[in-house]
């Protein structure tokens, strides 16, 4: 079934009002008619399995047929704490990120941060990423679409670290897989994952030391050293894939 994203607001008495792009995209790129089923999802973990009622007009109107909770969300909350790469890298690491299962992104400012902020243009940058997010989301047909934050200092990204049940960080003079492989083991349990990845460079060890202080455990990913962006797909893929494992 086709999936599409509606807001709580266009949920009303057993039906569910589909406004805006998707209105042209049912009616005349997909060309369906009363009666076809869709999945209406609320972007916050709940499906729901419709029947289109009205497919002429402003709207569509489908009726609910069944409400469930989604079920490609992770029973785990991931966030990304992602050091601020160059250029258009970010971009990349949120959609891939959001693939991944994460709920959120986190954008950084570390010692190593080359990129610039420009606060008269962050507000149109994170809009940008959110977009990204969103249609990430609707690709990877999450339950959830997943929340770009503002753009924190190291300071910052600690202290909401701390709301999190484990933290690692990634760094590459860390030594050893096993710390990594009893992190994923004992933490794929919890609610709450975050992963501090840093930008090009890596972190200081002043910054590694730091976030160990606040709670964060230190994590290899092998011998090799990782692009930023790497670095955080392969510790969403290995969490991503132990969770899932864990269900069966």
């Amino acid at each position: 079934m086709y999936r599409f994203y509606v807001t709580p607001e266009q949920i009303r008495d057993e039906k569910i009002e589909i406004v805006g792009e998707d209105v042209n995209h049912i009616r005349n790129v997909l060309r369906m008619r009363r009666g076809e089923k869709v999945v209406l999802c609320d972007g916050d973990g709940t499906d729901y399995i419709c029947e289109l009622a009205q497919t002429e007009g402003k709207s569509v109107i489908a009726d609910i047929l069944e409400k469930k909770a989604s079920e490609t969300e992770l029973p785990v909350k991931l966030v990304l704490f992602q050091g601020m790469p160059k250029k258009d890298k970010m971009e990349l690491i949120i959609q891939k990120a959001v693939e991944l299962g994460a709920a959120e992104i986190i954008p950084v400012i570390t010692r190593r941060t080359i990129v610039k902020t420009d606060e008269g243009k962050e507000e149109k940058k994170l809009q940008r990423w959110q977009a990204i997010a969103e249609s990430a989301a609707k690709q990877s047909e999450r339950g959830r679409i997943p929340q770009v934050g503002r753009i924190l200092t190291w300071k910052e990204a600690l202290a909401r670290m701390k709301q999190f049940d484990y933290n690692g960080i990634l760094y590459e003079n860390a030594r050893g897989m096993k710390p990594t492989a009893e992190f994923v083991k004992k933490a794929i349990n919890a609610a709450s994952i975050g992963i501090l990845v840093g930008p090009e460079g890596g972190f200081e060890e002043c910054e590694v030391e730091q976030a160990v202080e606040a709670g964060a455990e230190r994590l290899s990913l092998g011998s090799r050293i990782l692009r930023t962006e790497t670095a955080g797909f392969t510790m969403l893929s290995t969490l991503m894939l132990s969770v899932e494992c864990s269900r069966d």
